[in-house]
């Protein structure tokens, strides 16, 4: 247990995931910042796997409760923070983890994507976070400040081969940077992260069966994108991140875009 976010409280969005042999991003940002001293609200679309994180939590002696919310519901989001001030009177730090993309959200190139898949791939990944901002953002002016850390990915630096995830992240980048100069003059922070490529369940398990493909030949191909020893990032590489950006060491960071990808988006040719 450390103490670098001790006395605050977060909301982590999208704090549950998709069974699989490796811990998911939102789970991990959630499991550390509690090991840091913050309180955590864990919520997800998934009450299940959220309370499954928090039951994490709490047997590492944190504290924490789980709330079910759909991000694409304005209401959910209302009752969410309204949750986590009737629980703990504040919030100091908002997470937000949620995304789709791929196939299996109906992800194409341009020239192929269906409208609806477009619609729903925006209101997830950036409706959503914009959101969350709303409805937290004036507890956090109350408060006197906060940290807001959003998650893009670097298909917004690389050829990535979709539109809607590309475009909806890239979106989060820009959204970030309002919040960052609109808010700045109350004392609220906003930075991104930009993860590449992760070893997450989300990431390695929905591409297991393609073709196939056996997990150890899905990490195998990913591992040789990334220039940094050849391997992924985990779960924890983001999370620290984001302990960091929420953390005060971060104090005078704002706006910031912060890649997290082993030198990926470096990569031309």
């Amino acid at each position: 247990m450390g103490q670098r976010v001790a006395g605050k409280v977060a909301i982590v969005v999208g704090a549950g995931q998709v069974e699989g042999r490796t811990v998911g991003n939102g789970r991990a940002a959630a499991l550390l910042l509690a090991r840091e001293g913050a309180k955590v609200l864990a919520v997800d679309r998934d009450l299940t796997s959220a309370k499954e994180t928090v039951r994490q939590i709490v047997a590492d002696g944190g504290e924490a409760i789980a709330v079910r919310a759909d991000v694409t519901c304005e209401q959910d989001i209302a009752a969410m923070t309204a949750t986590c001030v009737q629980e703990w009177g504040q919030i100091d730090i908002l997470h937000n983890n949620v995304g789709v993309g791929g196939l299996s959200a109906g992800d194409a190139p341009v020239s192929e994507i269906d409208a609806e898949a477009f619609t729903r791939i925006i209101a997830i990944n950036l409706q959503g976070m914009a959101l969350t901002c709303k409805h937290v953002i004036p507890v956090m002016r109350d408060r006197g400040g906060g940290a807001i850390t959003n998650i893009s990915s670097n298909a917004v630096l690389i050829n990535y081969p979709n539109v809607g995830y590309k475009t909806a992240k890239a979106g989060v980048v820009a959204l970030t940077e309002h919040i960052a100069i609109t808010e700045a003059q109350f004392g609220i922070r906003a930075n991104t992260i930009l993860p590449g490529l992760m070893d997450t369940p989300m990431a390695i398990e929905q591409r297991v069966g393609r073709a196939g493909a056996t997990r150890e030949q899905v990490a195998a191909e990913r591992n040789a994108r990334v220039p940094l020893r050849n391997r992924q990032g985990t779960a924890w590489d983001v999370a620290q991140a984001a302990l960091f950006l929420a953390s005060d060491e971060a104090a005078f960071i704002t706006g910031a875009a912060l890649v997290v990808d082993g030198g990926q988006s470096l990569l031309t040719g």
